[in-house]
């Protein structure tokens, strides 16, 4: 059994999928398995995963319908050996001693996660260099090339994850902040998550799945090395949806989230995570986009039936910074018909 198993989703990324995979290649630590979850690509990909899968076993290829990016990371952790998971999207692609770093790390914390980050500067880059007409795909940052000296690497250990966790970009009064619901910026132990599914058909399910997992008090190793390249792929979820379709999947997540923490969080775990992880989203995600919506239209019965549904249940009651005020405010006046 491998100590670490990488899930990759596949789906029509023949682009960029060698690249992620040379990027597992090259990795420091050697005991890993990658299982490749092609989810019913209609390029090349099939072809391009059993090459590599040929050449080395320790890349598996799990071939499914289509079915979307949770239901291909939901059968990647069906199919995971590994003591430990991590996530990698097949058009990004991670450092060379992300493996390594992050082992050396749990091995000497015993923690159930160890958290890194992505590259700050990367995706900015990349779409310098696209508008520029240059090469994107084949260009790796310079700090893809640095190694990096495990006893001179700064962490924080915790077994309070609500005290660090945030969707603030620039959070104050957190130390060590883990910011944002990144899926991929972990390595988890496997235990901790096997029960945790990703929503079939949810866009931006990280929010719910990391909220899931935030509920588990997993002891946290955080780090800030920038371990993970982004890269702004215009086809992808994040940039190739309109934002009424987003505004749309932040409601059902939001939906999801709230009622799990009603019926499961300590009146401690819910207040951490409302100040920092359901009012940004609510702020950022929602609030601001409701006048996109056309009455009449379903994304706007859908969105007006869920947020009315959340704010007869009290979800909006503890808003506390003027920005919160602000957007409950917004949705009042949204629900107002």
């Amino acid at each position: 059994m491998p100590a670490i198993s990488i899930i990759i989703p596949v789906y029509n990324v023949e682009r960029f999928l060698e690249r992620c995979l040379d990027s597992v290649l090259a990795q420091t630590w050697r005991d890993w398995e990658a299982v490749c979850v092609n989810d019913g690509s209609l390029d090349s990909c099939q072809a391009i995963l059993e090459r590599y899968a040929s050449a080395d076993s320790r890349i598996r290829v799990v071939n499914k319908p289509n079915g979307g990016l949770s239901d291909a990371r939901n059968v990647g952790l069906k199919n995971a050996g590994g003591e430990f998971i991590v996530y990698l999207d097949s058009d990004d692609f991670i450092h060379p001693q992300t493996l390594e770093i992050a082992m050396a790390l749990q091995q000497k914390t015993g923690t159930d996660i160890v958290s890194w980050y992505k590259d700050p500067n990367y995706r900015n880059k990349t779409f310098v260099r696209h508008f520029l007409g240059l090469d994107t795909i084949a260009y790796k940052p310079f700090g893809y090339r640095k190694k990096y000296d495990i006893e001179k690497i700064k962490y924080h250990v915790t077994d309070d994850v609500f005290a660090h966790c945030t969707e603030y970009s620039h959070p104050k009064g957190i130390d060590w902040p883990i910011k944002h619901f990144y899926v991929w910026r972990h390595l988890l132990r496997k235990s901790i998550i096997e029960d945790i599914q990703f929503i079939k058909g949810l866009t931006f399910e990280d929010f719910p799945w990391w909220s899931a997992v935030m509920l588990k008090s997993p002891s946290m190793t955080i780090t800030y090395l920038p371990f993970y390249y982004y890269y702004p792929n215009f086809a992808s979820i994040d940039l190739g949806s309109s934002r009424v379709k987003k505004t749309r999947n932040w409601c059902r997540g939001l939906d999801v989230s709230y009622r799990l923490y009603r019926e499961k969080a300590t009146d401690y775990q819910m207040n951490k995570w409302s100040q920092n992880c359901k009012w940004p989203v609510i702020s950022s995600m929602i609030a601001r986009w409701l006048d996109k919506f056309v009455p009449g239209t379903p994304e706007y019965e859908y969105v007006w039936e869920t947020l009315s549904s959340l704010w007869e249940e009290g979800a909006f009651n503890d808003a506390q910074t003027d920005r919160d005020i602000n957007s409950a405010e917004k949705l009042r006046q949204f629900l107002k018909r």
